[in-house]
């Protein structure tokens, strides 16, 4: 009987301090993402401005005349352990260069922050967020990734790239959430002009399996309001279509703008898909006004994906020039665009 006593205990030390040396649970590994993006471009126009090199199509990004030129590279990490989590993203050239901070050193270029935030999850279904964030208003982003067109909307070029700010997001369901904040003042700047006096608001609903849509709302004295609606359905697995729409209210009365941009989207194969981007974009009390048509092909290599990608804009006024400064009303380009992704 002592014996079995004997071996019995022995067996719980064992195991005691076998468990009392088990290695501690690794928190969850950093995660790092990114891409990098060139491209070449042709405005058929000829036109090349001699201050910066653009062409005429004054949208964001792919500005660059006749010239394999570069688009940026982004890099972000992220980290979530237990409730609380970070994100930072950092952009390094042109692309990224909207209220950018100049590097001396780097031949005229610049970084950018993209994001940089904390979260905590206060239950599991509200969550606390603040920091400078990409803005949650619109269809397009900055990063070459998340967008099927390389070149950009009117819409996006016109609205907020990025708000600092408070929020609160409640997901009632995984079908709907709402989100409400407290922002800076002005947009596209992680310090405010005056105090912290816009406000935020974005409304997620997902009615079916594959249909998602936004409504969203961004409003202050220094700002300006926007309202904004982001939709997307993906209808079959090879056809999705997307739609955003947006009207702007400048402080002051002073003007703003208005449009609508509708994105069907088909894949062809696993390989390749083709994607018309149709906007129509109003400047008002008088402004002019724009469609733009954009036909774009994602080729898929891997991680790597080319973009060919063919533009025509047409404006009610001469807003655009040929080679010899005359004005006219219309405006065509091409660009072949090569982004990977990481």
């Amino acid at each position: 009987m002592k014996q079995k006593l004997l071996l019995l205990s022995l067996f719980a030390a064992a195991t005691f301090t076998a468990s009392a040396q088990e290695t501690p649970k690794a928190d969850p590994p950093l995660v790092i993402s990114g891409s990098v993006d060139t491209y070449y471009k042709y405005d058929f126009s000829g036109y090349r401005n001699p201050a910066n090199n653009s062409s005429n199509i004054g949208t964001s990004f792919a500005s660059d005349q006749n010239s394999v030129s570069i688009g940026m590279i982004d890099l972000g990490l992220k980290k979530k352990v237990g409730k609380a989590a970070f994100v930072g993203e950092l952009s390094f050239g042109p692309r990224g260069q909207a209220q950018s901070i100049p590097d001396a050193g780097s031949n005229g270029q610049s970084f950018h922050i993209q994001n940089l935030y904390v979260s905590y999850d206060l239950t599991d279904k509200f969550t606390v967020t603040g920091g400078y964030m990409a803005t949650f208003v619109g269809y397009e982003v900055i990063s070459p990734v998340g967008n099927f067109n390389y070149s950009t909307s009117y819409l996006f070029t016109n609205g907020p790239f990025q708000n600092a700010g408070l929020k609160g997001t409640y997901a009632f369901s995984d079908k709907v959430s709402l989100m409400a904040g407290i922002f800076n003042d002005s947009w596209n700047n992680y310090t405010s002009t005056k105090d912290v006096s816009t406000f935020g608001a974005q409304l997620f609903v997902s009615p079916v399996t594959g249909w998602t849509a936004y409504l969203n709302l961004v409003s202050g004295s220094t700002s300006g309001t926007e309202v904004d609606l982001t939709t997307a359905y993906q209808i079959t697995s090879a056809f999705k279509l997307g739609l955003n729409a947006a009207d702007f209210n400048a402080p002051n009365s002073n003007g703003g703008f208005q449009g609508v941009a509708l994105y069907p989207q088909i894949a062809a194969s696993s390989v390749v898909s083709f994607g018309l981007r149709g906007e129509y974009f109003k400047y008002k009390d008088g402004g002019p006004s724009v469609k733009a048509f954009t036909l774009t092909s994602n080729i898929k290599a891997g991680p790597l994906t080319v973009i060919p990608e063919v533009r025509l804009d047409h404006a009610n006024t001469e807003s655009f020039v040929n080679k010899d400064l005359m004005g006219k009303k219309s405006a065509s380009q091409f660009v072949l665009a090569a982004v990977y992704a990481f």
